[in-house]
């Protein structure tokens, strides 16, 4: 059950982002700022650094269940990791969230994608991420290129063009 402020985010960010798939606000990583560590055990134990992800482009999604448009794009991220296979690693960190309403979300919602529990948001912290869902797009030489803001069609050019330029 989501607190009231988070509840109220989700409400503030379905107001600034109407049909948030056609709506968005990307800007570029900024200059000279660090990649912060990423490293976390999935839904399956499998444990996942991003060091170890050199050589492939990243994407970084920051979600929650509470979150109305976290969930509105979802399957497009999820069919985006079954599209771009081993080229793209798709990361769904999942924001301070008991792990059982998360494992009950991601079995319900049928996603297959890896997801990263922060149940302390320790890793959402060190991005530096307020808003959700918020995205981080990764080159393969491990440089964070881009943040976007709000649900995006992860399916649709814009975001395509996007993972594109990431090379990997």
């Amino acid at each position: 059950m989501p607190t009231r402020r988070q509840a109220l985010a989700g409400l503030l960010l379905a107001d600034v982002l109407p049909g948030a798939r056609a709506q968005n606000v990307s800007k570029p990583w900024p200059a000279g700022q660090v990649v912060p560590p990423l490293a976390a055990t999935d839904l399956n134990g499998r444990p996942w650094d991003l060091t170890a992800l050199r050589g492939r482009a990243v994407l970084i999604n920051f979600w929650a269940t509470w979150c109305a448009p976290c969930k509105e794009e979802m399957p497009t991220l999820q069919t985006l990791a079954d599209l771009e296979g081993e080229r793209l690693a798709v990361l769904a960190v999942n924001v301070r969230e008991p792990l059982p309403r998360v494992r009950r979300y991601v079995q319900s919602s049928g996603l297959t994608l890896t997801v990263l529990p922060d149940p302390k948001g320790e890793i959402t912290r060190a991005w530096g991420t307020t808003v959700f869902p918020s995205t981080v797009l990764v080159d393969a030489r491990g440089q964070a290129r881009q943040i976007i803001r709000g649900a995006v069609d992860w399916t649709g050019e814009p975001a395509l063009s996007w993972i594109k330029a990431l090379g990997g």
